[in-house]
């Protein structure tokens, strides 16, 4: 008999065992190195060369698994990529990239890649930001359960999702084959029970959804691992452990996101090697170019249909940022100080959440700490009340008086990343 009949006859046989069982033989077979080689480096993809081989890497992985017919370019290139909301992330041996993942943070425009067949209502109920893992591919030298790069790419956007992306949820949508093991090892949970039979972003693959909250995760881990071994305890490698191969990003200012598409990255991708901006609709057009408003990034865009629509999303572009201030208010005689978090600006106003209700249109002065040694203070007002999320407390759009120095070399920055 084969070894390949052989392993068959295994898999026949493995989805004949309890569930449980088999969730206890995926978490047999991990093998998590708490200190792995100094050849092995976990970054964010930001170069056109880094980005390139995990597109290339991605492709090779998606066209051998059924997921995509071949490109004429040798990449998998989406349009969720060209989103400053996105981040790629990737693994390096010997400086050749050898694994990558790419996290999708939800836009109005472009929503997930899973959104249009899952339901997600259920998460979306819930406090905390949502950020679909999406492009999962480790070159097949290193592909074995417990194997020296998918771990570590895993627990890189574990910490990545927790302490620098502003997420708490991930969702993904995965081969009805491999659900399990994100099931038995990382405690994902399906969105419903009913398996998606086309799923058109995997080349009309069938698919499962599901989710993990992170802030309910190191519980979970450590009740089902903290009694093994160090090499097969996921608690202790996810959440106590740390590991020197993670080059993480350099921020002055409290921000959420890294993008790293400069016009000329965005126009090799997406005009050169692909096509991709080819197929935008109006709206995703229109949408884009609000996000990329500098004169240097209308070059590479396709054109937009403000002309024709009348259309702009919005007056200045956003950045998104998660920092604190304080609302000092004055009415009728007395001072009120209110906290607020910060979590989207722009160059005249910025989004909030408030510890209590305020009053529309009244002024007030309110301190920003927006990074490590930057404090602005600021003249503003509340215009806007908008729906928080659940259990967010009370959301505003601000608007600011004279922006201070402070403030405007905080958005000069942004504008020029």
């Amino acid at each position: 008999m084969s070894s390949s009949a052989i392993r068959n006859g295994l898999r026949k046989l493995f989805r004949f065992l309890p569930r449980e069982r088999r969730f206890a033989l995926y978490r047999a077979h991990v093998d998590c190195d708490p200190a792995p080689s100094e050849r092995l480096q976990l970054k964010i993809a930001e170069t056109q060369e880094e980005l390139e081989a995990c597109f290339r890497l991605l492709h090779d992985a998606y066209v051998e698994s059924g997921f995509m017919q071949p490109h004429p370019s040798g990449l998998r290139v989406t349009l969720y990529h060209a989103l400053p909301s996105t981040t790629t992330l990737c693994a390096k041996w010997d400086g050749e990239v050898v694994g990558t993942i790419s996290l999708i943070r939800e836009d109005s425009a472009f929503g997930f890649p899973l959104h249009s067949v899952f339901d997600l209502s259920a998460v979306r109920a819930r406090p905390g930001n949502i950020a679909e893992v999406s492009a999962l591919a480790v070159h097949r030298r290193f592909r074995r359960v417990g194997g020296p790069i998918l771990f570590p790419l895993m627990k890189f956007m574990y910490e990545y999702s927790t302490h620098f992306f502003d997420t708490r949820h991930l969702v993904i949508a995965v081969h009805p084959t491999r659900i399990e093991m994100y099931e038995a090892l990382l405690f994902f949970q399906r969105l419903t029970a009913n398996v998606v039979e086309n799923y058109d972003f995997a080349n009309g693959a069938p698919a499962v959804g599901a989710w993990v909250d992170l802030q309910q995760a190191p519980a979970k881990l450590e009740r089902a691992y903290a009694s093994q071994p160090l090499r097969k305890n996921l608690y202790a490698y996810f959440v106590g452990n740390r590991l020197p191969n993670i080059c993480w990003p350099t921020r002055r200012y409290f921000t959420t996101n890294d993008p790293v598409l400069t016009p000329e990255l965005l126009d090799y991708f997406f005009n050169v090697r692909t096509q991709g901006f080819a197929s935008l609709d109006d709206h995703q057009r229109d949408w884009l170019h609000s996000i990329y408003d500098r004169p240097e990034y209308a070059a590479v865009l396709p054109a937009p249909t403000f002309g024709r629509t009348a259309r702009r999303y919005r007056e200045h572009s956003r950045y998104s940022v998660r920092c604190a201030g304080e609302l000092s208010l004055v009415q009728d005689g007395q001072t009120t100080c209110v906290g607020l978090e910060i979590n989207d600006v722009s160059r005249y106003g910025f989004l909030a959440l408030a510890a209590q209700p305020l009053v529309l249109h009244a002024w007030g002065d309110a301190t920003l700490r927006l990074g490590h040694n930057d404090v602005a203070t600021l003249k503003v007002r509340a215009v806007r009340e908008h729906p928080p999320a659940p259990g967010a407390g009370y959301a505003y759009g601000f608007e600011l008086g004279e922006p201070d120095v402070v403030w405007k070399t905080f958005i000069d920055t942004l504008m020029v990343r």
